[in-house]
């Protein structure tokens, strides 16, 4: 008998346990809100780690296509003080340990690999009901319904699936990201790309900073980081992007010109992302016919870990599930066992990071990991 196995959400999570189930001559349907692959952006660029993102692409038997899609260089990484002074210097060694992509680059490589309508577009999910023996009922906006026999989580932060597995609510951290891009920088912005490198820069003091990716084009992609409450946030009104972006400039009166022309001559409206989490050490007691997978399982403070874990946990589902034909359950346990802990380990590590990047020690905490980490972990 085959099990009907519905995902949620074709982000790389939902779209890498396609594709592993795929490889393993198992079907699957992934149902995604947005109307198409080109709805909105995917975000910037990510380190695709070897242990997990780089074990998940092989899993799913597209080393080459990753490889193809590697921003060569960008590993390095620099520390400056707010007066572009340079605190840390550490050069892409060559070894794609930690090599970067787009994570729009990615994503397309995972659609064109799956089977054509595995991915059903412009289905957004408004309920979810039990209908027992491990089944479910889903509703979609435009009122249609689906049932699986294997419902998947894959649908982030905000996820419609887990409120069948925990009530835990998603809170605010208190830290906030602010999104800009500059195009075109060697020849637009000479002095600024000359202080972000090649790689990732990072301007850091308590409570707030600046960083920086230099992306495939010449393109500087900054998340301005700032430690204020949702209320400060929310006060300021995004859909006016020169009032905006002058009261974020504010916060960086004084730093040097080139790290603060990161925010000032952005060339995109500048977008809040407030950053949330899920409490540490996030876990469910088995329910028949329904599990999570990354940030709907453990959503965590950004620390380079969140989209390679989300491709481990696709990746690690979708070899479960093989390795237990007939018995779904038996499948889920096994994922959920390994899961749990590996997620709490992520998440302590993410919770410090932030720590090291905003807290009373920034930067010279996070300088200090660097010295003391592989050079292949400083990216």
């Amino acid at each position: 008998m085959t099990t009907d196995i519905t995902i949620i959400g074709a982000g790389l999570g939902g779209l890498t346990l396609a594709r592993v189930l795929h490889v393993h001559g198992i079907p699957a349907t992934i149902y995604e809100a947005d109307a198409s692959a080109a709805a909105r952006t995917q975000g910037g660029q990510l380190d695709i780690h070897k242990e997990d993102g780089q074990f998940a692409l092989a899993a799913a038997g597209l080393t080459d296509e990753f490889r193809a899609i590697i921003h060569e260089g960008a590993e390095a990484v620099r520390v400056l003080d707010p007066q572009g002074v340079l605190l840390h210097d550490d050069p892409d060694d060559g070894t794609d340990s930690r090599p970067e992509v787009l994570r729009g680059d990615l994503r397309q490589i995972l659609l064109d690999s799956l089977p054509e309508g595995t991915v059903r577009w412009g289905h957004k999910v408004t309920a979810v009901r039990p209908l027992g023996d491990g089944r479910h009922e889903l509703t979609f906006a435009d009122g249609s319904t689906v049932t699986s026999d294997l419902l998947v989580g894959a649908d982030g932060a905000w996820s419609k699936v887990r409120p069948l597995l925990s009530d835990a609510e998603v809170v605010y951290t208190g830290t906030t990201f602010i999104e800009t891009y500059l195009y075109d920088v060697d020849n637009r912005h000479p002095a600024t790309a000359a202080v972000v490198g090649v790689g990732a820069m990072y301007a850091l003091t308590p409570g707030k900073g600046i960083t920086a990716h230099r992306e495939a084009g010449d393109i500087l992609h900054t998340y301005v980081q700032l430690n204020r409450s949702a209320e400060w946030i929310a006060d300021i009104d995004f859909t006016d992007a020169a009032a905006a972006t002058a009261r974020v400039a504010a916060e960086f009166d004084g730093w040097a010109p080139e790290l603060t022309a990161l925010i000032t001559e952005g060339e995109s409206a500048p977008v809040a992302r407030m950053i949330h989490t899920l409490p540490g050490g996030h876990h469910w007691d088995r329910i028949p016919g329904v599990t999570l997978l990354g940030d709907a399982a453990h959503l965590m403070p950004p620390s380079g870990d969140g989209a390679n874990l989300a491709m481990f946990d696709g990746a690690e589902l979708a070899m479960a599930i093989a390795a237990h034909p007939g018995d779904i359950e038996a499948a889920l346990t096994a994922y959920e066992a390994a899961l749990f802990p590996r997620s709490e380990s992520f998440y302590a590590d993410a919770v410090e990071i932030l720590d090291l990047c905003l807290g009373d020690r920034a930067p010279f905490g996070l300088i200090e990991l660097f010295d003391s980490a592989p050079a292949e972990e400083h990216a």
